[in-house]
């Protein structure tokens, strides 16, 4: 579908540019957010008559978003979340949570001005770009921790994961036996490594050659 753009759309094309997209992009995206025109005759005509209309809210708007940039650049914000010894979320941090963040600490975003691909699925120190407008990018630093004191430690550049060591050889044994109910199996490979760990009572002491 070809599409006249009433904005400037990056990797897409500046305001005015009639282009060629995906009828899904423009049908889902694109036509019901005001962000284009199907590009129709009647179309064409209408955008000449509102393009110093739109040129000028995008100028406010970029004006706008410019303030909010200089006051976010750089901000950090916490997020307290549950997550298992080696840093994983049960759960997950996404754009929705992070706009209820921003707004708390007094700034107005949109889910679709936080360009998270991914939510965040692991505690840590997370960057995300703030996509204020066509040309104002932002970004904001997510700091996500199971408390507010592993925040800080975060803040620090400590790392709070505890990576899971594998057992050895013989406490994975031990550990089998006592998952069968096997007391005796314990009780028997304890006292084999204590009969390699000493010497018999009584044995006569090694010669020296």
């Amino acid at each position: 579908m070809e599409v006249i753009l009433l904005e400037r759309i990056p990797r897409l094309g500046q305001m005015g540019e009639v282009v060629r997209v995906k009828d899904g992009f423009a049908r889902n995206f694109l036509l019901p957010r005001g962000k284009a025109l199907r590009a129709t005759a009647e179309n064409r005509m209408r955008f000449e008559t509102i393009k110093s209309e739109l040129e000028a809210r995008s100028l406010t708007l970029k004006g706008e978003a410019g303030q909010i940039a200089g006051k976010l650049d750089g901000k950090s914000f916490t997020v307290v979340r549950q997550a298992s010894e080696a840093g994983q979320l049960f759960g997950s941090v996404s754009p929705r949570d992070l706009v209820s963040l921003l707004a708390a600490g007094g700034f107005n975003v949109t889910r679709n001005q936080i360009a998270l691909n991914t939510p965040i699925k692991a505690i840590g120190r997370h960057n995300v770009a703030i996509a204020l407008h066509p040309e104002i990018e932002t970004s904001i630093t997510v700091i996500v921790a199971r408390n507010n004191e592993e925040a800080a430690r975060i803040e620090r550049g400590e790392d709070v994961t505890q990576l899971r060591q594998e057992p050895s050889a013989e406490e994975a044994a031990v550990i089998g036996a006592e998952a069968f109910f096997e007391p005796e199996a314990v009780e028997s490979l304890r006292a084999r490594e204590g009969e390699e760990q000493e010497p018999a009572e009584g044995a006569p002491p090694a010669e020296n050659s």
